[in-house]
């Protein structure tokens, strides 16, 4: 019986100290805090916007060469034997999914608008898979941006300004502010408003409740936490975006 319980005792003493490491080493893992993980979560998302929009436009080859760039930072992080890196890789090989589905799209198939969640998600099944393994928080990044980008677009379907979208990317520099001025005034009525409120709450709804539901001591808790990060910049973002369409629309998020 004594042997037993110095068993036991002994089993314990292992398994407290093994969650203890573990524990130590998230809290000496880059972006484990909270706060760092919302900032570089949210920079990741806002990123396309100023830098590859533009970009892809202009050199479309160059800017989706760029996605090699960056799965080749995550394989050089992976070569080294710390764990500090461990959520700066995930997290890397998510943007590096967005950044390849959105230089595929907007550098050649942008006046296609109903290809372009097709073509964004080309790399969800790998991201499904991801999922269920360590790189969860990349999986969670591109999944979730995945996400708010298809319920932008539902979105833009039902206010009825998608056919304004392909007349915008067609257009000339004379052409497009006046394709923008009217699609501005279709957005200030009663319906385009109230769907927009309504898309919004949903959104904000699913953000909280995968907030909720996370934690920051494990790798699922902070691929939630990122999921809920990403959905919430994108809300911001979007929202930004179509007060810039009402107040000032060749400053919009159309061209």
């Amino acid at each position: 019986m004594k042997e037993l319980i110095t068993k036991n005792l002994e089993v314990k003493d292992k398994l407290s100290y093994e969650l203890h490491q573990k524990v130590d080493s998230y809290e000496s893992t880059f972006l484990s805090r909270p706060i760092s993980l919302r900032l570089w979560s949210s920079f990741f998302v806002i990123l396309p916007i100023f830098v590859q929009a533009p970009w892809v436009r202009f050199e479309p080859i160059s800017a989706l060469c760029f996605t090699f760039v960056i799965l080749l930072g995550v394989f050089v992080l992976n070569q080294r034997d710390s764990n500090k890196w461990f959520i700066v890789i995930s997290l890397l090989l998510g943007v590096s999914g967005s950044w390849l589905g959105g230089c595929l799209f907007w550098g050649w198939l942008s006046p296609f608008p109903i290809l372009h969640i097709p073509v964004e998600a080309v790399v969800l099944p790998l991201a499904l898979i991801g999922l269920g393994t360590n790189w969860k928080i990349g999986s969670s990044f591109y999944i979730s941006s995945l996400f708010g980008t298809a319920v932008t677009d539902i979105t833009i379907f039902l206010i009825g300004i998608m056919d304004q979208w392909r007349l915008v990317i067609a257009a000339d520099s004379e052409t497009a502010p006046l394709i923008l001025k009217e699609t501005s005034e279709s957005l200030i009525h009663i319906k385009s408003l109230s769907i927009i409120v309504f898309v919004a709450l949903i959104l904000w709804f699913i953000s909280k409740e995968i907030f909720d539901s996370a934690t920051i001591n494990t790798t699922s808790g902070k691929a939630l936490l990122v999921s809920s990060y990403v959905i919430q910049t994108t809300l911001i973002v979007d929202g930004i975006f179509i007060v810039l369409a009402i107040m000032q629309p060749t400053l919009s998020g159309l061209v």
